[in-house]
């Protein structure tokens, strides 16, 4: 065939019709994607954003209900001042009572840990007015945290739902990482069903936490439970956990971990998996014993997975209220409330206002709680590694 009998080619158009065709396509993506992204866009203003708004004008008010409707007073700080200074600080703070020279002591060692940190940090050339301010502003505020722990919890002192709240959670959390920790380091051996138990200690996590309360409830009863015979055999058969506040408190920090320690449990595993067998060989060959081994070796490769599960248990944590309400409804008194349930209670007597308030400030704590651990302890801990 010759060149002159082959179709010609379709000529390319002027550039000016290609860069206005450009623009139309252009311009018909961007209106398409934004209407494909209002939808999704006011969900979460209709969800999340629009909730968040309303709750914060409600806890500046009085919400009532009237004949016909209901009726809101705006009413300014009065909800936060009842309960951080008026007839609900004892049921939020708690009732201060004569530090011990038990409790002066670990206030003397906090103090010091947090002059150390601040000393390190004004020495330091990397230090900002802003950073200056924002270590200030944390040691105030952990410094009254502590105080009000150490304060409630001696002589005659009753701690509130915020103090019962920061318990469990640092309790909770702390033994939900050793446990977990020491599991995964027990399943990383060459020991026989390691996988059966890989599935085991996954079960607790799929149950509601409902279900865990009424399980913590029936193990707890030492005249009906399955532990019955046990406690009548040890000479507790009239004991009762949840009749006592540190009984009840060890209960629903006993069923939190059972229930969130296989969430620590797998994270940590595949961590500790993920660790270079190469270098384990070699620092064996070396002589390093399992301490060592476990101490420069394994810990410094799964901080970063630690400090970040840590971090998302401790927001969760702060959220706990199905158990204590199920196991012991906050009783005996206020001895298992957090501030959840406190919120919940109050929503319950129609208390709107409140128990906003009370949602808030239990958002400011956990944002400072976040933050502390985010900014200070999890930078430091992955600078020394």
């Amino acid at each position: 065939m010759r060149v002159e009998d082959q179709p010609a080619l379709a000529a390319p158009l002027p550039r000016s019709q290609s860069r206005f065709g450009g623009r139309i396509w252009s311009s018909f993506d961007d209106g398409a994607s934004s209407v494909l992204l209002l939808p999704a866009v006011f969900i979460l203003l209709l969800m999340a954003i629009f909730p968040l708004i309303i709750s914060l004008y409600l806890s500046f008010s009085r919400f009532r209900f009237v004949r016909g409707g209901f009726e809101i007073n705006f009413v300014g700080v009065r909800n936060y001042q009842k309960l951080l200074f008026g007839s609900e600080q004892r049921h939020f703070l708690g009732r201060f009572g004569e530090i011990t020279p038990l409790g002066w002591i670990l206030l003397a060692l906090l103090a010091l840990v947090m002059a150390y940190l601040f000393f390190q940090y004004i020495t330091s050339s990397r230090r900002t007015i802003f950073g200056l301010l924002m270590r200030v502003l944390t040691v105030v505020i952990t410094g009254g945290l502590a105080w009000m722990i150490v304060s409630t919890l001696s002589g005659r002192g009753l701690p509130g739902t915020l103090i019962v709240t920061l318990i469990m959670v640092f309790g909770s959390v702390t033994l939900q990482y050793l446990i977990g920790l020491g599991l995964a380091l027990l399943l990383t051996q060459n020991l026989p069903g390691k996988r059966f138990f890989r599935i085991t200690f996954l079960l607790p996590m799929m149950i509601t936490p409902v279900g865990i309360g009424f399980l913590m409830r029936m193990l707890s009863n030492t005249t009906l439970g399955p532990f019955s015979p046990l406690w009548q055999a040890a000479g507790l058969g009239d004991f009762s956990w949840v009749d006592n506040a540190h009984t009840a408190r060890f209960t629903i920090i006993l069923g939190d971990v059972w229930q969130w320690t296989p969430f620590m449990f797998i994270i940590l595993l595949a961590a500790l998996e993920g660790v270079s067998k190469e270098t384990i060989e070699a620092a064996l060959v070396d002589g390093a014993n399992r301490l060592q081994l476990f101490r420069n070796i394994i810990m410094p490769s799964i901080v970063p997975v630690s400090t970040t599960v840590i971090l998302i248990r401790l927001i969760e944590a702060f959220k706990i209220v199905d158990i204590p309400n199920v196991v012991t409804g906050g009783g005996p008194g206020t001895a298992t409330e957090t501030v959840t349930l406190h919120a919940y209670n109050s929503w319950r007597a129609l208390d709107l206002g409140a128990s906003a308030a009370l949602s808030y400030l239990l958002l400011f704590v956990v944002t400072f709680v976040a933050l502390v651990f985010v900014n200070i302890i999890r930078r430091r801990v992955l600078e020394a590694v």
